[in-house]
């Protein structure tokens, strides 16, 4: 699928999104929540990947990442994507506690149906949306906006409550589940 919006220098930071098919809540259960942070821990350690905020809401996560020099961010993602989608989906099938199963993987199969880059699933949309923070304005926006989502959704009171968030590092300056690099 065509977008207008593309990775710009890789050393900038972007916001960017990537949404579960059919907006799909799997990430309200902590086990699938944990295969995508693990990714994202692995890609910072050995592929470059800087993150600056994250969170992960029941069906989609935002976050705000750059690479390190000499790497290249489109390929860091798309990886990350590849993985996770693959990885889920095969804990969603082993899964004997998954109540919702047969749903989810009939519509992740419809969806690769339709695609004909997928074979058997389509976890992910296609896009991410990326938009390249080139201003202070720009970055502070989409930081708040990213932090509120689970206030907005009621989820928890405070941003820095959310487990599955960078919230805890930038209101109470303690560590949260992955190694950011804050943008202040």
């Amino acid at each position: 699928m065509a977008t207008r919006y593309r990775f710009g220098d890789s050393e900038r930071p972007h916001f960017i999104t990537f949404s579960v098919v059919e907006w799909i809540d799997v990430f309200s259960r902590e086990c699938y929540k944990e295969i995508l942070v693990e990714s994202i821990k692995f890609s910072i350690a050995n592929k470059g990947l800087i993150v600056h905020a994250w969170v992960v809401m029941p069906n989609h996560v935002h976050m705000i990442v750059s690479a390190a020099a000499g790497n290249d961010l489109t390929g860091i993602i798309r990886d990350i994507k590849k993985f996770t989608s693959r990885k889920i989906t095969d804990a969603i099938e082993e899964n004997t506690q998954e109540s919702r199963k047969h749903w989810m993987l009939w519509l992740f199969r419809s969806a690769a149906s339709k695609n004909s880059n997928n074979h058997k699933f389509q976890f992910w949309q296609q896009d991410n949306h990326p938009i390249e923070l080139i201003t202070k304005e720009m970055i502070d926006q989409r930081l708040n906006y990213l932090h509120q989502n689970p206030v907005k959704a009621g989820l928890v009171w405070q941003p820095a409550d959310y487990k599955y968030s960078s919230g805890i590092d930038y209101y109470k300056q303690e560590k949260g589940l992955i190694e950011i690099q804050l943008l202040v």
